[in-house]
């Protein structure tokens, strides 16, 4: 009976260890106006790299641009909304004022799904372009 019960407390302890190890998950986005709804025409592209550690729910991202209208005035991970579709902010990114763009926040279970799922995406706002001027889909 006490081998069973060390068997079963062992196990117990390699199962919740295992749970407990962190997996990060690397995300991309090539942007561009012609991935916003609606398109946006012009010269501007930029890229994302997002890492998101499933365990803690922590999302870190660089994101580059170059050749906006003006200005990025606000920029964001969206999700619940796959390519061709808006979904509502998840994550503002924060000191966006210069490239590359730098941070980190935490996300939900419902907003990682999302993401697994593929209806996340970066988008960068300009006062020209206050809906988006740069989008893209972010991809394992």
């Amino acid at each position: 009976m006490r081998k069973t019960a060390l068997a079963l407390g062992l196990l117990t302890a390699a199962v919740a260890w295992s749970g407990a190890q962190s997996a990060v998950v690397a995300y991309k986005a090539t942007l561009s106006g012609a991935q916003e709804v609606p398109p946006v025409a012009g010269p501007a592209s930029g890229s994302a790299a997002v890492n998101v550690d499933t365990a803690t729910k922590q999302a870190s991202w660089t994101v580059s641009y170059n050749g906006l209208s003006g200005p990025p005035k606000a920029a964001h991970i969206h999700c619940g909304g796959a390519a061709g579709a808006n979904g509502p902010v998840a994550v503002p990114i924060a000191s966006i004022a210069t490239s590359p763009a730098t941070g980190s926040g935490a996300m939900t279970d419902a907003q990682l799904a999302d993401l697994q799922a593929g209806k996340c995406y970066v988008n960068i706002h300009t006062e020209k372009n206050p809906n988006g001027e740069l989008r893209g889909q972010l991809t394992p």
